[in-house]
C-alpha cells in the first residue's frame, strides 16, 4: 500500500462522518478488524485511526473502543446547523412556547402590498432614520445612551464581528480574545487572516495585565471580548476590573470590540458607558427574538463609523429591508423587551433546574445565563463525554470548540439550556447526572 492510500480510506470514513451514515457516539470496530474488514496490513489501520485522531473526528482510550467525536465538524468553528439531536444543549437559541404568537401580532400589516412594497427596496448599511431611533432607544440601558448616528447595521451578530474585525485589523494583524471565547471568531479571524492572541482570564474575566503581556510581546490592534454573562464560561466583569482594564486600553491605544449579544439578560451596562470613545458595542436580535429575525447592530464612535460602513458594505453583510421593517416593529412596540423580561425569567428557571439535577458536580454558572460550564471528572475527557451523552441523543459542545489556543482547552464542557423544552432539559439533565457518576468499571458501558 502506498504512503497516500491510508489517507484515502481516513477520507473514505470522514465523508461516512459527513454524510450521517456513522454518527457521533458510533464506535468503530478494532483496528485488527477494520484491518481485516479492508484487506489491509494493522499498521496501515493504526495510521487511517491516528489520521482520524487527528483530524478531530474521533476520540477513544486503548482498551476502551475508538468512537465518533462529539465534536466531528473539520476546522475551528462549528457548524451552525444543529445535528439533530433529541435533546438539543448545544445551540443556545432560546425560544419561548409563546414567542411566536407574539411576533405574529407585532408583524400583523407587513403583509400588506404597501408595507411590503417598502420591506423589499434596497436597504443600506445605515437604514433609515427611523429604525436608528427606535434601535438607539432599544439599545439604551442604565447609564449609556447610544446616538442613533453612530448605528450601523448588519443581517446579524456574526456579521457585526466581521464587519467590526475587519473594520480595526489588517490582515497579518492580531487581535487579543479571551482564552476561552465566542467559537465562530476564530473561523472569522482565519478569513480576513487575523490572529487571535489568548488572553488569560480569571474569575472576574480577562486579566488586565494579560493585555499588557501579550501587547508586549507583539503589538495588538484591538480586543475582542464579551464583558457581560460571556460565553462560555457565563462571568459578568465587576466595575472594579472593567475600570481597571479600560485603564490599559487607554494606556495602550487599544480599541475593544464589544460583544453583548446576552447582555439583554442583565441590566449592567457595557464598557461603552465609561469609554464610548475606545469600544465598538455589537447585539443582534437573534437571542432576543429569533435566529430566523436576526438583525445585527454596531455601535461605533464617530471616529470609527465611516470605516464601519465601508466594512459593512464590502463584505456584503448589509441587512435585508424586510430584517428592518421586521425589527422596527418589534423594537417599537415593546415586543422585544418583553420577550426579554419572559426569557430572563426562563432563563432563571432553568439555572435552578440544572443547579438542582447537577448539584454536586463542577459547574460554573450565572443565575442569570443561558448557559453553564461543567468541569469533569478525572476519569471523562471533553471529547469522550460528548460522544457518550450523543449516544443518549444529547447533543453538547466540548471545551476544544472554545478554546483559542490548540491543546489548551480544559477538561469542560458547555451546557446551553435554552433550546429544549423544560421537560427535555430534566430529562437531559437527569441523563448527564447519570453519566457523570459511572464508575470506572462501567466506563465501556457508559462510554
Amino acid at each position: 500500500m502506498s504512503k497516500f492510500e491510508y489517507l484515502r480510506l481516513a477520507d473514505a470514513i470522514a465523508a461516512e462522518i459527513a454524510g450521517g451514515a456513522l454518527k457521533p457516539g458510533d464506535r468503530l470496530p478494532p483496528q485488527r478488524s477494520f484491518a481485516y474488514e479492508r484487506k489491509i496490513a494493522v499498521s496501515t489501520a493504526s495510521r487511517v485511526y491516528t489520521e482520524l485522531l487527528r483530524r478531530g473526528l474521533v476520540v477513544g482510550e486503548v482498551g476502551r473502543g475508538t468512537f465518533i467525536s462529539g465534536d466531528v465538524r473539520r476546522g475551528i468553528a462549528p457548524s451552525p446547523e444543529a445535528h439533530g439531536a433529541r435533546i438539543d444543549m448545544e445551540f443556545n437559541y432560546p425560544l419561548l412556547p409563546q414567542q411566536a404568537a407574539m411576533i405574529a401580532k407585532s408583524l400583523q400589516g407587513l403583509e400588506r402590498t404597501e408595507a411590503l412594497e417598502a420591506a423589499l427596496r434596497p436597504s443600506t448599511s445605515t437604514g433609515t432614520q427611523a429604525v436608528r431611533q427606535v434601535s438607539a432607544a432599544f439599545l439604551a440601558r442604565k447609564t449609556w445612551s447610544p446616538g442613533a448616528e453612530q448605528i450601523v447595521f448588519t443581517a446579524n451578530g456574526r456579521q457585526c464581528i466581521a464587519a467590526a474585525l475587519a473594520a480595526l485589523v489588517p490582515p497579518g494583524g492580531r487581535c487579543g480574545v479571551e482564552a476561552l471565547t465566542y467559537p465562530f471568531i476564530k473561523g472569522i479571524a482565519v478569513r480576513l487572516g487575523v490572529t487571535l492572541v489568548p488572553l488569560a482570564m480569571d474569575e472576574h474575566g480577562v486579566r488586565p495585565d494579560a493585555v499588557q503581556k501579550a501587547h508586549r510581546e507583539a503589538h495588538l490592534t484591538a480586543l475582542y471580548l464579551q464583558p457581560t454573562i460571556q460565553n462560555p464560561l457565563g462571568i459578568t466583569m465587576p466595575a472594579a476590573r472593567r475600570a481597571d482594564l479600560l485603564r490599559v486600553v487607554e494606556k495602550l491605544d487599544l480599541t475593544i470590540i464589544e460583544d453583548t449579544v446576552y447582555g439583554f439578560l442583565d441590566d449592567e451596562p457595557p464598557l461603552a458607558a465609561l469609554s464610548p470613545d475606545r469600544c465598538i458595542v455589537l447585539d443582534s436580535l437573534s437571542k432576543k427574538v429569533a435566529p430566523g429575525l436576526a438583525l445585527g447592530f454596531i455601535v461605533s464612535p464617530l471616529r470609527l463609523r465611516e470605516i464601519i460602513m465601508a466594512s459593512v458594505r464590502s463584505g456584503g453583510w448589509t441587512a435585508s429591508g424586510y430584517a428592518f421593517a421586521a425589527g422596527q416593529r418589534l423594537m417599537g412596540d415593546g415586543t422585544v423587551s418583553e420577550l426579554t423580561r419572559l426569557k430572563r425569567i426562563d432563563a432563571a428557571r432553568r439555572q435552578q433546574m440544572a443547579a438542582k439535577l447537577l448539584a454536586g458536580f463542577e459547574i460554573q454558572a450565572n443565575a442569570k445565563a443561558y448557559h453553564l460550564w461543567l468541569t469533569l471528572p478525572p476519569h471523562w475527557r471533553s471529547q469522550t463525554f460528548v460522544a457518550a451523552a450523543a449516544r443518549r441523543d444529547i447533543a453538547l459542545t466540548p471545551s476544544t470548540t472554545f478554546a483559542v489556543a490548540p491543546g489548551h482547552a480544559p477538561n469542560a464542557v458547555r451546557l446551553a439550556l435554552g433550546a429544549p423544552t423544560l421537560e427535555q432539559l430534566e430529562t437531559g439533565l437527569r441523563a448527564l447526572s447519570g453519566i457523570l457518576i459511572a464508575k470506572e468499571e462501567d466506563f465501556d458501558a457508559t462510554e
